[in-house]
């Protein structure tokens, strides 16, 4: 089993709080969120002979909680969950492949699935298309490429409430369009 540089016994130190956040803001319940947060560390230790060392520890387990993320939502069937279905598609290194699929149960996966996640990718970037130029980069550099707030800030020169505005408008639209192409 090759170890690429895995800590898990770091990784509620490390990893808990910023997992933490980044999930109650996507279901709005403490309780959920915690045990979100638990499900991605214990699915992150059955699979931790998977992990490739391409991406940093941090974003693997991410990648992971997303797909609890989207598996919760799923299961309650709501709006919000395709919609964060619909937002953490990803066609920048394999087109047609979700990066949760990487780190996911490879039998949980089925042909219409892959189909699905296919014209999906497709939506998205269409909707994407549509945004305006900063828009759609911005929206792009953070909700799909997970850059940090203060690189997207540096690089294009723009303060962070600036940044959240933008995002908020991109997100506004994106799912206004993903709800009239793809719903």
């Amino acid at each position: 089993m090759p170890d690429h540089n895995i800590n898990a016994n770091k990784w509620i130190d490390l990893y808990s709080d910023y997992l933490f956040n980044y999930t109650i803001t996507r279901v709005n319940d403490r309780e959920v969120a915690q045990d979100l947060v638990q499900d991605t560390f214990f699915a992150g230790l059955k699979s931790m002979k998977n992990f490739k060392g391409e991406s940093s520890e941090r974003t693997w387990l991410v990648s992971i909680l997303k797909r609890k993320i989207i598996d919760y939502y799923r299961k309650i069937n709501s709006n919000k969950g395709q919609a964060e279905v619909r937002m953490n598609f990803n066609t920048e290194d394999d087109e047609g492949d979700w990066l949760e699929e990487r780190v996911a149960d490879p039998f949980d996966k089925t042909a219409e699935d892959k189909l699905e996640n296919a014209e999906l990718g497709d939506a998205i970037y269409n909707c994407l298309e549509k945004l305006p130029k900063k828009q759609a980069l911005v929206f792009k550099m953070k909700t799909i490429e997970g850059y940090d707030t203060e690189v997207i800030c540096n690089e294009l020169n723009i303060t962070a409430s600036n940044l959240w505005v933008i995002i908020h408008r991109a997100r506004t639209a994106m799912a206004d369009c993903l709800k009239e192409n793809w719903f």
